[in-house]
């Protein structure tokens, strides 16, 4: 099983929030998820991205694969998306 760590919409219209989570890659975003790691919130200006940084380095080491937007969010909280084993 391929999965990959991706962001999940929720929220209304016009008021967007996601969530990021660890999904198989051949399921819709919209469906059943592993595990949820983070949330992103692009309306506020305050606390936009939080996450579980034990959780998303636990996935990173597994192998998981990182889109890019997940990407660009994590290298902006500073986690480095190496894959080191421990």
């Amino acid at each position: 099983m391929s999965t990959t760590m991706r962001l999940k919409r929720m929220g209304t219209k016009k008021r967007p929030y996601y969530r990021i989570v660890v999904q198989d890659n051949r399921i819709a975003t919209t469906s059943k998820t592993i595990d949820e790691v983070g949330s992103y919130r692009p309306v506020e200006s305050e606390n936009q991205v939080t996450l579980d940084d034990a959780k998303v380095k636990a996935w990173i080491s597994k192998g998981v694969v990182v889109t890019p937007t997940v990407k660009s969010l994590l290298n902006g909280k500073g986690i480095s998306l190496d894959r080191k084993q421990g």
